[in-house]
Order: C-alpha cells, then structure tokens, then sequence
C-alpha cells in the first residue's frame, strides 16, 4: 500500500465531536498550543475533526480539557443549522450553503460525519461551534475522565449533553 492509500482510509473512517469543557487558566503551554489548533479556545466550543491518529494524539495530550465521541450526520445537521457561522460572524443559512457547493444540510451533514469534508474545507464556514453552557446542568463531574464518572475523554454519552447545550 502506498502512503496515499493510507491517507485516503484514514480520512474515511469517520469524524469526532470535539468539546472544550474547561477553560485554559494555569494550562500547560503545549496543551493550550493543542487546543488553538483545534480552534476550541474558549470554553463550550465544539468542532469536528476527522478520526485519524494525529488528531487522537491531540485530544489524548489534553484530554483535561476535552470531551469527544463518534459523530453521527443527525448531530452535525443540528450543529450546523442552529450554531454554524460564517467567518464575519452571521449565521450560516441556504445561500451560504450554495456558494459552499452543497445542495442541501444533510448532504454537508454527511460528508463532514463521515470524513470526505472538513468544516475549514468547507468555504466561508468558522471551524468551531459556540454553544451555551448545559440546560440542567452537568450530571458528571468536569473534572474527571468518563472512566472515573466525570465527562472528560473519550464519551459516549457526549450526544446527549451537546444537544442539551443547542
């Protein structure tokens, strides 16, 4: 196999959902390096990111910070048409959506889940998503893995909090 070929499968094997729950006070310089090329600076910022080994290297170097899980193309749909802006700030709405080439939500939902397209790849489209803290509250600690009963890591219930946070 080539390295191309390589490079195409991992590309395909899907996207990840990406959430800084913790802010960057007293963050090491090379985590909070991590978490600007990530584009999730702020707190409550999500983005999505293909499942390749360079980008679980990234979230596993601060995973103090993020929660992620596999992305399904029903939760990227619903990020992109309440949360996803335009690089001067607005809204991204259908004529956004035509100039991007994409004839409808679902299918930019698709390509993104499924890793054929990237949100910066994407024309005109912010790399990041701003949402609002959890209605209800956290259930979980934020300052423990999901192993230890937190919400930090690798969560498989992150769906669930991210649509409470739309």
């Amino acid at each position: 196999m080539q390295k191309s070929d390589l490079a195409g499968k991992e590309s395909e094997t899907g996207s990840l959902l990406v959430v800084n729950l913790r802010g960057l006070v007293n963050t090491k310089s090379q985590v909070r390096t991590t978490l600007e090329q990530l584009s999730l600076i702020k707190r409550f910022n999500a983005t999505i990111v293909p499942d390749t080994k360079v980008y679980r290297g990234m979230l596993n170097l601060s995973k103090e910070h993020l929660a992620w899980c596999r992305v399904d193309p029903a939760t990227v749909e619903k990020l992109l048409r309440t949360r996803a802006e335009v690089s001067d700030g607005r809204r991204f709405k259908d004529d956004d959506l035509s100039k991007a080439g994409y004839a409808s939500f679902s299918q930019l939902a698709s390509d993104v889940a499924s890793g054929k397209t990237r949100l910066d790849g994407t024309r005109g489209l912010r790399r990041f998503f701003r949402l609002s803290p959890p209605r209800g509250g956290f259930k979980r600690s934020i300052r423990r893995s999901y192993g230890q009963g937190g919400v930090l890591g690798e969560n498989k219930e992150l769906i669930q909090l991210v649509e409470k946070m739309l």
